[in-house]
């Protein structure tokens, strides 16, 4: 057990503080929630039933799509852009796919590299891009449970105000859609892009997402 944890120490420590911030987030969320309930003469909802609600998955979901959007575009377009000096970029000569010799696959593949790598065809295809397929998957799912609990939400608060409700497909064309998705695409692709670019400059001892300290700054990729 100890050299387990030892082995995955990063994914189990993020698990553990995105379950404690998911369940912050649902005590606060519940709170704010039942405080305009009452400010609008509505009846409270329990914990419970809070977090089963469209409010709840929403605000959850908004999220969730924002960031696999974060990770699709920077596994696709670290393939070909450069940003020199950045360690979140590959150095300018690499640049682009590579060929089967780098990437070890096919005939170049090793006795431990994983199986789909050392065979041609459909296999190799779906294998070497299966994190980008995965990813996008992902933000597709999300997104559009986000949109679909997003209606919900926006009927309800429509039928509050004795208003009809709206379809799906209608929805998608409100700006209440648009505004909880870019407010939370515009955050990501400043993130993104300030990591990249600070880390020319700055860094972290010890980090593997900074250059070493003594790096010089003009220089490209993780081992500057």
């Amino acid at each position: 057990m100890r050299s387990f944890v030892r082995h995955n120490g990063l994914s189990l420590v993020f698990l553990v503080l995105f379950v404690l911030a998911l369940v912050f987030q649902a005590i606060a969320g519940h709170a704010d929630f039942n405080e305009d309930q009452l400010r609008h003469g509505d009846a409270e909802l329990s914990l419970g039933r809070y977090i089963l609600s469209s409010e709840f998955a929403t605000a959850v979901l908004e999220n969730w799509q924002s960031e696999y959007l974060q990770f699709t575009l920077f596994i696709l377009l670290t393939v070909w852009l450069i940003q020199r000096g950045s360690p979140e970029s590959k150095e300018p000569h690499k640049a682009g796919r590579g060929s089967d010799e780098e990437q070890r696959v096919a005939e170049h593949a090793g006795d431990s590299s994983p199986r789909w790598a050392r065979v041609r065809g459909w296999r190799l295809t779906l294998y070497e891009n299966s994190l980008l397929i995965v990813m996008v998957a992902i933000w597709l799912g999300s997104w559009v449970a986000q949109s679909v609990t997003g209606v919900a939400e926006y009927n309800a608060e429509r039928l509050d105000h004795q208003e009809l409700p709206v379809s799906w497909a209608d929805y998608l064309t409100r700006a209440d859609f648009w505004e909880k998705t870019l407010q939370n695409w515009q955050s990501e692709f400043l993130a993104v892009g300030s990591m990249a670019i600070l880390a020319v400059y700055l860094r972290q001892r010890g980090s593997p997402e900074s250059k070493p300290v003594g790096a010089p700054h003009h220089s490209t990729g993780v081992e500057g």
